[in-house]
């Protein structure tokens, strides 16, 4: 005999339910290593919330054929001309891709290869984004309202924080006149 339950979560509208979802957010304070005019940065209040996430772990983390899901909601905003944005990263297992999934607002999904060559793709409702194992990613806002995309990721993939905060991206996205633009990481 089957049995018939309700899911472990839901997601009504771009709000995900239940009670297992984990959600954490990240302030100006948690992301100083990230900006790079330090005095727009020290302008701005540190406990400001620039990003929030909801992410749901129906396995143990490094669970092998697990996979993981969230939600992140990026504020509007900029530290200088450089929009509020992910601490970004590579995966712990450099092999492992991840799918992104535009829901609302507007962005770009910046990409680094471990050759540290860097690229950007368009983020805008409905987009479809695929992020190849050994390439590092972060997301920035670059519109008016939040941007808010959900993801899947395997749960043995990790999270490799420290390259970024030490070497950061080759390329910076800024606002000339603005245009959502990468330069040179100088």
């Amino acid at each position: 005999m089957s049995t018939i339950t309700e899911p472990r979560i839901t997601q009504i509208g771009k709000e995900l339910k239940g009670a297992l979802v984990e959600r954490i957010d990240r302030k100006l304070g948690d992301l100083t290593d990230i900006f790079h005019d330090k005095g727009a940065l020290h302008q701005l209040p540190p406990d400001r919330v620039i990003y929030e996430v909801a992410s749901y772990f129906p396995v143990q983390h490094d669970t092998e054929g697990g996979l993981f899901y969230g939600i992140t909601y990026i504020h509007p905003g900029v530290v200088g001309n450089e929009y509020f944005m992910t601490k970004g990263h590579f995966h712990r297992v450099r092999n492992r891709g991840e799918y992104y999934f535009t829901m609302e607002g507007e962005g770009m999904l910046i990409l680094m290869d471990e050759q540290r060559k860097t690229w950007a793709e368009k983020m805008y409702p409905g987009s479809v984004h695929y992020i190849p194992g050994h390439v590092a990613h972060r997301t920035a806002n670059t519109g008016d309202t939040v941007l808010s995309f959900s993801a899947v990721w395997p749960s043995d993939a990790g999270h490799d924080y420290a390259t970024i905060s030490e070497d950061g991206f080759s390329k910076i996205l800024v606002s000339q006149d603005g245009i959502p633009t990468l330069i040179d990481n100088r």
